[in-house]
């Protein structure tokens, strides 16, 4: 089976899916529209059929969306929670219209009321978002992504993932998304071989190896457990390299994609972060 490895790139879909090669990726993440702004307009059908194009030509898949960052599917305020379903509804009808096979979405924030009624709140603004969409054997996926583990975040606990995705299976197609920095600034060690392998069997007893569809693959200027999200270039911050030298290589996620969301400091910061996590594959 072939290593995904790849990285979140800006331009949309096609112009992406054109660049993945360029910087060594064979699968990309992108943003369907501006992740700041409510409003987005519907995918031209047009560039739609040049990105599919584009991935079969150049071999690059899963395509992954980011969602936007405004939605909070959990807000205590009806009008944020109202435009968060309507927002994340095309942020769906999008990843449909692109061929995309995962959307990644953070849980929200849950300031205001109890992280039970948030968790509750966020799997009803969901499943409303995806009801009546035509997503069936197109084997697309919502991944809800783990959180750093700051305050009212929904998510910063593998538990609390596992309990959104299982609300969620009964009416949407459903994985999950982890994220290395966030990881471990929530917490979890993932540094020691010891922690390594204590954090993994937190995995398999929550949200299932088989369920992570994608990795971000993301070092953490911040210290385990600081709740601080920062991400820092690969082998650059306080994980380190080793721990994605034994995540990539490790066989119960084989089927899963690695994305870099790392930062864009100077030009060539895409290619040199994807080249360093393909060289850690043994």
């Amino acid at each position: 089976m072939v290593k995904r490895i790849g990285v979140h790139l800006g331009g949309g879909a096609s112009k992406a899916v054109e660049r993945a090669p360029e910087v060594g990726a064979n699968t990309v993440q992108i943003f369907s529209s501006s992740p700041r702004m409510w409003r987005a307009p519907k995918v031209d059908p047009k560039l739609a059929e040049l990105t599919k194009q584009n991935r079969a030509k150049f071999d690059v898949g899963p395509l992954v969306i980011h969602a936007n960052y405004l939605i909070n599917v959990c807000s205590q305020t009806v009008e944020i929670r109202e435009k968060s379903v309507d927002a994340f509804r095309g942020e769906i009808e999008r990843a449909l219209a692109l061929g995309a096979e995962y959307l990644v979405l953070h849980p929200g924030s849950w300031k205001g009321m109890t992280r039970p009624e948030g968790l509750k709140l966020a799997a009803e603004s969901i499943a409303r978002a995806i009801d009546g969409l035509a997503w069936q054997g197109t084997g697309f996926h919502i991944l809800i992504e783990n959180t750093a583990g700051a305050e009212f975040s929904l998510g910063g606990s593998f538990d609390q993932v596992a309990e959104l995705v299982e609300l969620l299976k009964p009416c949407a197609p459903v994985g999950v998304c982890l994220d290395t920095c966030h990881t471990h600034v929530a917490g979890y060690d993932i540094v020691t071989d010891e922690g390594y392998q204590e954090t993994m069997a937190r995995i398999a007893s929550t949200v299932s190896f088989e369920a992570v569809r994608v990795w971000h693959c993301n070092d953490a200027k911040a210290d385990r457990g600081s709740k601080l999200d920062r991400h820092q270039h690969i082998g650059q911050g306080t994980i380190g390299i080793e721990p994605f030298r034994r995540l990539l290589n490790d066989p119960r996620f084989a089927h899963a994609a690695f994305i870099a969301e790392t930062p864009v400091d100077e030009p060539g910061d895409e290619e040199r972060n994807v080249r360093v996590l393909k060289s850690l594959v043994a």
